[in-house]
């Protein structure tokens, strides 16, 4: 029993390793299953005139509620089923694949140019600059993130683009703290301080010099808060001051789909809430590789 100790402690820890690797999707550190469903998500959107098999905004109320091909009562005309419309549900799922990162990618994009922008000239600049930008930042911090974004939408209207310029209004403010602190400590290395003394200007330095050290915390970021984004966008959507209807967003699947919920319609709130989970948990797990990628000090971890 003694001898059995050490070995069985080791198949342990191997049987912990593993189960470990297998909740994070990686592989040999490279988070392979993220990579994954991010790319096929993002062909899906691509290609989602192709592959859709029918109309998402353009349903028969003769099929409604009808359950996905596998179940008693579906057909194999619609996979996964229709809505209470008649919709299928598959189609409404491709087109809301592009929806969702259409507008996750243009709002962490757009958040991303603003913050970094806002927290190089905060860092760089010091001063009374500074502390604009920080104070309208901490202001803008201490709002919360939802709250603030259903308060917005409900000012200007619910329509995709209105929700990318709320999403990228709520969110900059993580960039440019984030930013601001790369940049205080890079405007001491010796290469800022030479490129000073060799007389260039502010804004050379700004644009040659410090922008090109912060595009990987950027990028890292950015991955991270698409997860956010996406999350945000389901939320406003679902409260029906996001993507207006009849368009197939996920969130807006979600609140068409919660009444039928309780009467056995699963597949109406399970499949659009799937594909949310999917898209949020791989940016996720691909922005936490992609930080410890470029930390050197997480790297030798």
């Amino acid at each position: 029993m003694n001898g059995s100790g050490p070995a069985a402690g080791s198949s342990r820890a191997a049987a912990l390793t593993l189960a470990w690797r297998f909740a994070s999707f990686r592989s040999e550190g490279f988070p392979v299953l993220p990579v994954l469903i991010l790319s096929v998500l993002v062909l899906v959107a691509v290609f989602a005139n192709v592959l859709a098999p029918h109309d998402p905004e353009v349903g028969a109320l003769g099929d409604r509620f009808r359950p996905p091909a596998w179940q008693e009562g579906g057909t194999r005309d619609h996979l996964l089923g229709t809505d209470h419309l008649g919709r299928d549900v598959l189609s409404r799922l491709v087109f809301g694949a592009r929806v969702s990162l259409v507008v996750g990618f243009m709002a962490v994009i757009f958040a991303g140019i603003l913050g970094t922008a806002l927290g190089i000239l905060s860092g760089y600049l010091g001063g009374w600059v500074d502390q604009v930008i920080m104070r309208v930042t901490d202001a803008w911090l201490a709002l919360p993130a939802l709250t603030f974004a259903i308060f917005l939408a409900a000012i200007v209207g619910p329509s995709a683009m209105n929700i990318v310029i709320i999403l990228a209004a709520v969110y900059w403010t993580r960039y440019a703290r984030v930013i601001r602190g790369e940049v205080l400590s890079l405007k001491e290395r010796d290469f800022v301080r030479l490129a000073i003394v060799a007389g260039c200007s502010k804004r050379t330095i700004m644009r040659r010099h410090i922008l090109p050290n912060v595009v990987n915390s950027g990028i890292v970021l950015a991955t991270l808060m698409l997860g956010v984004v996406i999350v945000t966008e389901a939320s406003l959507s679902f409260l029906g001051v996001g993507v207006p209807p009849p368009k197939p967003a996920w969130g807006l699947m979600l609140a068409d789909g919660k009444k039928g919920l309780m009467a056995g319609y699963w597949w109406l709130t399970v499949l659009p809430g799937t594909c949310i989970m999917l898209l949020v948990l791989s940016a996720n797990l691909l922005g936490d590789w992609l930080r410890v990628k470029f930390d050197p000090q997480l790297r030798q971890l």
